[in-house]
């Protein structure tokens, strides 16, 4: 009888079976997202987070790296409940399980953060954002609406600020709630109501303090950022602190971090625009009293000269005296060039005139010889004769004439009676060549 063969259990490396829980924890879950509450947070040196995540059955170990980190919108802090989307691993130093948390936001805040995100995105389409529509704000306001709860933290720091800045500045408040259900529509009514006031004010100032995510979900509102895009008076928004952002933050003529610093940013500081105004009043004192000073001076002067008239007359006599010597000395310039231009011209006109009388002899003398060349007894010389009819009309051509006519010749030494017996047409070289007909 023989003995069953005994299987030998596989002996594992450390190393190797962290590996291996790793990468059934990767094919299994990952990636996760995780809802528990915050404990022993801690942000090293380097930027990276570590922190536990925990709730009433169990917790386990987290790590946030720099990078992750740095996307996460609010201060995070033990007891936050909180959820995270990462990677389970297991960290093989120790052992331990560890989860790698890629995003971190608050617990409850998904839905609406996504539908605080659609919201933008479709108000943006629409140009609502858009800053070529945005006013500026006037440089002296005199006259601020602010639109607030009463309750509010963010009245009291307006207030302060205006008074503490601008303590001329006339400001209407426009009650509203600014958190809950009733809160959109308050403040858009509270928005239309400081439009009716006459005189408008030059500006709005809409806020309200920090909060959560929930607490500042009014002034997401379609509804009133359609009525801060459609005001006619600027509109400042200053809600919650400087990394929160609202919707009508985006809308806003001018967006300020912090209720505060909207109303500073609305109302420059009277005490600096006084300080300006005193300088420019001594340096208009100072300009003033320079011209004041140069204007007598100028007084004096005249003043003296007009009270000893008798030297103002010998300067005037002198520059006389001046003008007459330089005047004198011109004329006797003019007179002594003149009669040199003269002289120059009698002497070269004897010879200016021969030349132009022989020009003249020699033009004649050459259209004389054109003139004889052209004289029709010249031509009658050469064997020509000039022939005319009855009426003494020349005759140059055969179609002229007619069998039986008498015609006169015009001879070089003479005249001649003719008469035509017959008639022979010619070609054009036989008419040009004299021979009778």
């Amino acid at each position: 009888m023989f003995d069953a063969p005994i299987t030998q259990a596989r002996v594992w490396a450390v190393g190797a079976l962290c590996r291996a829980v790793a990468d059934a924890l990767d094919a299994r879950f990952n990636p996760v997202t995780v809802q528990g509450e915050i404990s022993g947070f801690s942000r090293a040196a380097s930027g990276h987070c570590y922190f536990s995540l925990k709730d009433g059955q169990g917790q386990v170990r987290c790590a946030m790296f720099r990078r992750a980190a740095s996307l996460v919108d609010f201060n995070v802090r033990d007891g936050d409940l909180v959820e995270v989307r990462g990677r389970l691993t297991v960290y093989e130093a120790r052992g331990d399980l560890q989860m790698v948390v890629e995003s971190l936001r608050k617990a409850g805040q998904g839905t609406l953060f996504e539908q605080f995100l659609q919201r933008k995105a479709k108000l943006e389409a629409e140009g609502l954002f858009a800053s070529a529509r945005k006013r500026p704000l006037p440089a002296f306001p005199a006259k601020l609406g602010l639109v607030t709860s009463l309750g509010a933290a963010a009245l009291h720091d307006v207030v302060t600020a205006l008074r503490r800045r601008a303590p001329h500045v006339e400001v209407v408040l426009a009650p509203a709630s600014v958190q809950g259900l009733q809160a959109p529509g308050e403040l858009v009514a509270a928005l239309g109501a400081l439009q009716k006031i006459a005189p408008r004010p030059d500006a709005i100032l809409l806020v309200r303090g920090g909060g959560s995510l929930e607490d500042l979900w009014a002034f997401n509102d379609e509804q009133l950022a359609r009525a801060i895009v459609s005001s006619a008076i600027p509109v400042v928004v200053g809600v919650g602190h400087e990394t929160d952002f609202t919707i009508a933050d985006f809308c806003a003529d001018l967006r300020a971090p912090t209720p505060t610093a909207a109303a500073e940013l609305v109302a420059p500081p009277r005490d600096g625009w006084l300080r300006g105004l005193e300088a420019l009043e001594d340096d208009l004192r100072d300009a003033l009293q320079g011209r004041l000073d140069r204007l007598s001076q100028r007084l004096d002067q005249a003043a003296s000269r007009l009270g000893r008239p008798s030297g103002l007359a010998a300067r005037q006599q002198a520059v006389l005296t001046q003008w007459e010597q330089r005047l004198n000395r011109a004329t006797t310039s003019w007179l002594h060039q003149t009669q040199r231009r003269l002289d120059a011209a009698e002497g070269r006109w004897p010879a200016a005139g021969r030349a132009n009388l022989r020009s003249r002899i020699d033009r004649l003398e050459r259209a004389a010889l054109r003139l004889q060349a052209l004289d029709p007894a010249v031509v009658l010389q050469r064997g020509y004769a000039w022939l005319a009819d009855a009426k003494g009309r020349t005759v140059t051509r055969v179609a002229q004439l007619h069998p039986g006519e008498s015609l006169n010749a015009t001879l070089a030494d003479g005249t001649a009676s003719l008469q035509v017996i017959t008639l022979q047409q010619g070609t054009s070289s036989d008419a040009g060549s004299g021979n009778p007909s």
